[in-house]
């Protein structure tokens, strides 16, 4: 729908008739012409993974092309749940139909796709709780946990052009063995909730920003393997 005065195209959901985006445009649009389109490009952290059904607002954003004025600060209510890692199901093949589902638009093999991946998603931490501004990991089920607060935020550039918002976090209290800091990316870049992140975790704040080959990723606990399937390839 377009909207003259503001300048933007508003993306409408035809089940909701609720914004689900808008995109930027210069001028005043009035007439809007469909012509086509094939989805979200799914972008971030310099590597280029599946993408899937829920709606990411403004497609420009999400696939890293905004502007700094569009970046706002954003609370760790965000990323707040349960969630669980995806990487077990890489490993015992679950994943295989995406990997063959890039693979017939890239320009990498679903073997190439794979191996990618598995450096993308490799963890020990099977399973991540955020309640408040407390943070819990487990690994091997046992839970480390650790106070945060916001330390700020990142922009970064990438390969590619496109760009991305780390939203960092600093431990106050909590367990020895919590890290130091977290850094979320979601391919957002103001306040939304999360429907899956990529998660770094260290010690040393600007080392961790360093980071573009493993971006540990972490879906909703309630999503059953099938599910989780579905949702990456929806696009």
């Amino acid at each position: 729908m377009s909207d003259p005065r503001a300048g933007l195209v508003r993306r409408i959901g035809k089940d909701t008739l609720k914004e689900a985006g808008t995109i930027a445009v210069e001028g005043t649009p009035y007439n809007i012409a469909v012509v086509g389109g094939s989805g979200v490009v799914h972008q971030g952290d310099g590597h280029d993974h599946a993408g899937h059904a829920h709606s990411h607002g403004d497609p420009k954003i999400y696939a890293g092309y905004f502007e700094d004025s569009q970046i706002r600060d954003r609370p760790l209510s965000d990323y707040a749940g349960d969630w669980q890692s995806v990487y077990p199901y890489l490993r015992d093949g679950t994943l295989d139909p995406v990997w063959a589902h890039k693979a017939e638009k890239g320009t990498t093999s679903a073997a190439g796709y794979k191996a990618e991946y598995e450096t993308g998603y490799r963890t020990d931490v099977e399973r991540i709780a955020i309640e408040g501004d407390v943070v819990t990991f487990y690994e091997d089920g046992k839970p480390t946990k650790g106070t945060y607060a916001s330390d700020g935020r990142e922009t970064l550039t990438y390969k590619k052009g496109n760009r991305g918002v780390r939203f960092i976090f600093r431990k106050t209290d909590g367990d020895a063995g919590a890290p130091r800091f977290i850094q979320f990316s979601d391919h957002g870049i103001a306040p939304a909730k999360a429907d899956h992140y990529h998660l770094y975790w260290g010690d040393d704040r600007a080392s961790l920003l360093e980071e573009v080959t493993n971006w540990p990723t972490y879906y909703p606990s309630s999503l059953n393997p099938a599910q989780i399937v579905s949702e990456m390839m929806a696009h």
